[in-house]
């Protein structure tokens, strides 16, 4: 797989990274609170896309209690010029 192909994002992943840059900064609870569609994925299915977009990495996280607040490492316009 090239390196291009790693740096686009599934539609499910735009959708969590369009929230992030909305948001700036948001646990995962969050980002289902603000989800634009009235059918909602699951907690664990964001969750997993979060820490799948920390490996790619377009997110980075702070610890904040037991939890992690998740706020984007690459700005809209970084990844407009990446595709």
């Amino acid at each position: 797989m090239s390196n291009a192909n790693q740096k686009l994002l599934t539609p499910l992943e735009l959708k969590v990274m369009n929230l992030l840059w909305q948001m700036k900064k948001a646990f995962v609870k969050d980002l289902l609170t603000q989800w634009p569609e009235v059918s909602k994925p699951a907690y664990n299915t964001v969750s997993t896309t979060v820490r799948i977009l920390q490996e790619k990495p377009f997110v980075d996280y702070e610890s904040v209690g037991r939890g992690h607040m998740y706020f984007p490492s690459v700005t809209r316009a970084e990844y407009q010029k990446m595709h």
